[in-house]
C-alpha cells in the first residue's frame, strides 16, 4: 500500500511551503506515523510533526434535457507535513 498518493500544489500549501510545510493526498487508512515514514523515506528530511484531515464526497446533479444524472466526488485524507527548519522538499526536481 502506497501511503502517499500526491502532492497539493494549490496557492495556500504553496504559501505554507515557505514556513517548512508541505501538504500531501494520503491513503484514507494510512495513520501519522505511517505518513512520517514514508515521507521522510521517499523525500530524506525530518518530518516534525503530521496534521490530517478527511474530507467527505459531495453529491453532485446534473440537469440535462432527458434526465437528472446525479452522483458523488470522491473522499479523501490530506496531511500536512512540517519539516525541520533548514530541510526543503522540492517537487519539480524530476520534471
Amino acid at each position: 500500500m502506497s501511503v502517499l498518493i500526491k502532492p497539493l500544489i494549490t496557492e495556500k500549501v504553496s504559501a505554507l511551503n515557505e514556513s517548512g510545510k508541505y501538504g500531501f493526498i494520503v491513503d484514507k487508512r494510512a495513520n501519522k506515523i505511517q505518513i512520517k515514514q514514508e515521507v521522510e523515506k521517499m523525500y530524506g528530511v525530518t518530518v516534525e510533526s503530521v496534521n490530517t484531515m478527511r474530507y467527505p464526497g459531495k453529491t453532485k446533479a446534473r440537469y440535462t434535457k432527458s434526465r437528472v444524472i446525479s452522483g458523488r466526488t470522491p473522499s479523501y485524507k490530506k496531511a500536512i507535513v512540517t519539516v525541520a527548519e533548514g530541510d526543503v522538499i522540492d517537487f519539480y526536481s524530476g520534471i
